[in-house]
């Protein structure tokens, strides 16, 4: 009988794997069966580690935040910078990942929002409660920026923290169909415009 440690390791490289080949095609474009010859899992194993390929999609969500929580929480909470920094770094950074050709440190929420969110409602109801989590975060670290004078005392944190998460999202699909960075340079010169700096 596998360790539950062993169980865990395959779990997770599958998860792993699929979300490099997710991130480039989509949730729908995707077969267990490539997932799997990828991942060089047996196929009859899959249904052991996840019950359903839907199953399986709200794993693959899970798993994808729980890191992206972590590096969003490292990034926002980076010392020697003060709030409106942090924010600027998050940007920044974002709008390098999402520029760049490897598919695997590509943002799920964009690629996946509008395929998995008519498809499957468990799924969808990942995707809501975690980017709420990233927008409640986000706007922790403007409240933190307004208190310590780096930003503005008029924002109001909550919306702004909303509305430019929303702004990267749409920027990124932008991007998506251009084909080009210049929809999230636009995105981080409007945050600039946004947060006053």
């Amino acid at each position: 009988m596998e360790s539950k440690v062993a169980t865990q390791d395959v779990r997770s490289h599958i998860l792993e794997t699929a979300q490099a080949i997710i991130s480039g095609k989509g949730f729908s474009a995707v077969g267990l069966n490539q997932i799997l010859q990828a991942a060089g899992v047996p196929k009859g194993s899959f249904y052991h580690y996840f019950g359903s390929k839907e199953a399986f999609g709200e794993e693959l969500l899970k798993s994808y935040f729980a890191d992206y929580h972590e590096t969003l929480d490292a990034m926002l909470s980076r010392p020697g910078l003060n709030g409106a920094e942090r924010l600027i770094s998050y940007w920044q950074t974002w709008l390098e990942t999402q520029s760049a050709c490897d598919p695997k440190g590509k943002c799920l929420t964009v690629k996946l929002a509008a395929e998995v969110s008519d498809l499957s409602e468990t799924m969808r109801a990942v995707l809501a409660r975690e980017t709420s989590r990233v927008v409640a975060r986000l706007e922790q670290a403007v409240a933190e920026g307004i208190e310590d004078g780096s930003l503005p005392a008029s924002l109001n944190a909550k919306i702004t923290a909303s509305t430019l998460y929303q702004l990267w999202l749409g920027a990124s699909l932008r991007s998506k169909i251009t084909r080009d960075p210049e929809p999230m340079e636009c995105a981080l010169t409007a945050t600039k415009e946004m947060l006053g700096l």
